[in-house]
């Protein structure tokens, strides 16, 4: 078994290959073409790099946090559907806001949200764990809606590439959430509720970058009302297929961030042994969410690589369904990357079936409530499958199902047309 210093040792060039990247990016005149492009595209990745550490987080503190609460895993995992189920319900009310306060004031009231969200769930008592994780889960739907509507507009022509960055850096967050958050709690000594709590210093950090973004009007704000939003897009074929394969793709990440690490550690793996594997599956999903989006957007049709991606799932899952710890880093890099893959396609879908920025901001909040309301239901229903079997058998069974589902709905949203 690969030691969690060893893994620590080749994850943590992957940090500096992304910021090598990032800096790379903001140098590159045809991306940035003036300077208020480069603070824009500067906040954007801070931001997208604090929107998933308060979530992966969770993962390999669950045993933890159980032993000092004594919740069961139903209640557990019920902690890692609040967020995704705030995304399902506050995302189709992202226009509201922006008519309201603008896009540029929107986005700075869900950075705030997710601030008070993170230090409200270290306080004592219980309730607060649950009510700070709903509260920043809200703020991150809302940033979540904001930021393919921003890029369409602020980078036309270069969507692949802008959407991959930007993937990259929550891929980079969700990371850095997984890997740090055992040591956090554990090496320090100060318990799991500083570890869920450090992530706000980010969450700040997003607010400065985005402060000099408040004295621009980023014209990305619904054009229609919310009521003529949704009955434009109910009806159409190609933002259903958005919409299901957003949703069949964030069930597996958040079932798999939720509860791959009690999965290992039934296997007699150590805690932070199976922290660093999650950190690896969302390390290598870094990658898939930086190369995928940029292959995809230059072919008229995305089916290709959501067959190859839906491909790579199913192996992966089947690797993690042999019940020994061989080949254990095999399997989670590639789940990770084809999660990763998976998701920086549906952001890309949200782009590239909509024609202006005004239909990007309707269709991201839309096709993002209606598939976060399905993912909500993923971890909880899983942890309560092995409460039920005793096994992690008919749960990973599961995925498989969830895997085939979001090839069908792939192929809806990966045809040539528009919605």
């Amino acid at each position: 078994m690969e030691t969690p210093s060893g893994l620590q040792f080749r994850i943590l060039p992957a940090f500096r290959m992304r910021y090598a990247y990032l800096c790379t990016s903001l140098q590159t005149a045809s991306l940035t073409d003036n300077r208020k492009n480069i603070l824009l595209l500067l906040a954007i990745g801070i931001i997208a790099l604090n929107l998933r550490p308060s979530i992966t987080a969770i993962g390999p503190l669950i045993g933890e946090i159980r032993s000092d609460t004594g919740l069961s895993n139903t209640l557990l995992g019920f902690l890692t559907t609040l967020p995704v189920l705030a995304f399902g319900l506050f995302s189709v009310l992202t226009p509201v806001f922006t008519r309201r306060f603008g896009t540029e004031g929107t986005m700075l009231i869900a950075l705030l949200m997710l601030a008070a969200g993170i230090l409200i769930r270290t306080a004592q008592p219980l309730i607060f764990l649950f009510a700070g994780t709903a509260l920043l889960g809200v703020g991150i739907a809302l940033g979540n809606v904001l930021l393919p509507g921003i890029v369409k507009k602020s980078f036309p022509g270069r969507y692949g590439a802008v959407t991959g960055l930007y993937s990259s850096m929550l891929g980079v967050g969700a990371t850095a959430g997984a890997a740090f958050s055992v040591p956090l709690s554990q090496g320090t000594g100060l318990g799991w509720r500083f570890s869920i709590g450090f992530w706000v210093a980010g969450v700040v950090l997003a607010i400065a970058a985005w402060l000099p973004q408040m004295k621009f009007n980023l014209p990305v704000q619904a054009r229609r009302g919310l009521r003529d939003s949704l009955r434009n897009l109910s009806s159409s074929k190609t933002a259903w297929g958005v919409a299901f394969f957003m949703g069949l793709q964030s069930l597996s990440f958040f079932t798999i961030i939720a509860w791959l690490p009690e999965i290992l550690t039934g296997r007699n793996a150590t805690a932070e042994y199976a922290g660093y594997m999650l950190a690896l599956t969302q390390g290598t999903g870094v990658i898939g969410t930086l190369i995928v989006p940029q292959w995809a957007a230059r072919l008229q049709r995305q089916r290709l690589p959501v067959y190859l991606l839906v491909t790579a799932e199913i192996v992966s899952i089947g690797g993690l369904l042999i019940p020994s710890l061989y080949l254990t880093g095999l399997w989670v890099a590639l789940l990770g990357f084809s999660l990763g893959g998976t998701f920086g396609l549906a952001l890309l879908f949200i782009v590239l079936r909509t024609r202006d920025s005004g239909s990007a901001n309707e269709l991201s909040a839309v096709s993002q409530s209606v598939g976060y309301t399905l993912a909500a239901a993923g971890p909880t229903f899983f942890g309560a499958l092995f409460d039920l079997s005793g096994s992690w058998t008919i749960p990973m069974f599961l995925l498989l199902i969830i895997a085939a589902g979001k090839a069908a709905a792939g192929r809806i949203a990966g045809s040539d047309s528009y919605v």
